[in-house]
């Protein structure tokens, strides 16, 4: 096995250990948060800002996702922490919950976002294929921690797990002998699934780029996210579980997190009215910082041969400025005198006749 320690060393009387798995989690935010700068600059945006909000939204997520694991832990009926209540500070030691970073990270985020009059959509959108980025490559580091796997397999991707990492129901090694007994790599399930959420994600906002409305994506992350992890949670048996049933409380919220999904994309597309959702944009409203709100971006694509001399916003309105310089230069031309050349001087002008004044009838 891999040990979960990359180095140590002293510093003084402190001693600095290094692991994969903080090196992971760290990896997978950076990464999540380079994917939504670029959607977010692909929108039209100052994909920066997310560099700004992840000050605020990385350390309160990591707390979020502590406590909702120790609480998961709790009501599991382990009292590991209950009795070693300063180990919940130990997150280098691993657990942290994806549901509770998500939960307290998207209100630190969405927060920054109103503070700062950006619009909410726009980075829900950018954000939700990117945070199961970041959590598929942060994934290995539960299998280098021997945590979160499944129940006993026979299949052949099965993994050892060590004596001391065995929950209670699996530490009878009598039964579940360690040469012998293999378990399901849970881990690697959601890694898999949630890298093929995120290609789909990215297939449908480039296939259906102009038709897309603002929240759809994060709409349909919230259904995809749903539905994977209450699947995952059938092969989650160190989950804590509502009473005797086979019902765990992740697999609950997950399952809500779903039927959400699908009501706002019911909403989105009109088949049903929600009241907190009145009047939902239909065009992102891109705002740059230190200045008025701009206009809804244009789905028009400008004209390719005029993209390089302009700058954004002369691109959003190019059709528009082009159609209008092409008209008035027609009316232009149209009214403008040819030269006299010595042909027509030679002409003569034919005059008017005065018409024949009227005879007067006889008789």
């Amino acid at each position: 096995m891999i040990d979960p320690v990359i180095f140590s060393f002293k510093l003084f009387n402190l001693q600095i250990v290094l692991r994969w798995y903080g090196v992971l989690v760290m990896l997978g935010a950076v990464v999540g948060a380079w994917w939504a700068e670029r959607e977010i600059r692909r929108r039209g945006e100052n994909g920066e800002i997310i560099w700004d909000a992840m000050v605020w939204v990385l350390p309160v997520g990591i707390i979020g996702a502590r406590l909702w694991y120790v609480v998961n832990n709790i009501f599991s009926g382990a009292t590991y922490y209950l009795e070693n209540p300063a180990h919940i500070l130990y997150v280098w030691e691993g657990g942290l919950h994806f549901f509770g970073g998500l939960l307290f990270g998207g209100l630190a985020l969405i927060f920054f976002l109103r503070q700062n009059g950006m619009d909410v959509w726009l980075f829900l959108d950018a954000l939700a294929p990117a945070t199961l980025l970041g959590q598929a490559i942060a994934r290995p580091a539960n299998f280098i921690n021997q945590e979160l796997y499944g129940q006993p397999t026979q299949l052949a991707w099965g993994i050892p797990i060590e004596a001391n990492h065995r929950i209670a129901q699996y530490s009878d090694l009598i039964q579940f002998p360690v040469e012998t007994t293999r378990f399901h790599p849970t881990f690697a399930y959601e890694m898999i699934l949630n890298f093929l959420i995120v290609l789909f994600l990215w297939w449908l906002s480039r296939r259906y780029e102009e038709d897309l409305k603002p929240g759809t994506l994060f709409s349909a992350w919230l259904v995809l996210a749903g539905l994977s992890r209450t699947f995952i949670e059938f092969f989650r048996p160190d989950q804590a579980h509502i009473g005797s049933t086979f019902i765990s409380y992740t697999m609950t919220v997950s399952f809500v997190m779903a039927v959400v999904g699908f009501l706002l994309l019911l909403t989105r597309f009109g088949k049903i009215k929600l009241s907190l959702l009145e009047g939902w944009e239909e065009e992102y409203q891109v705002t740059k910082v230190g200045s008025k709100p701009a206009k809804p971006r244009s789905r028009v694509k400008p004209y390719a041969e005029d993209v390089s001399d302009m700058d954004e916003a002369e691109v959003l309105t190019a059709p528009v400025k082009r159609k209008t310089a092409a008209k008035t230069t027609t009316k232009k031309t149209t009214n403008k005198k040819a030269p006299a050349t010595a042909a027509t001087k030679s002409k003569k002008t034919p005059v008017a006749k005065k018409p024949a004044p009227k005879r007067k009838s006889e008789g």
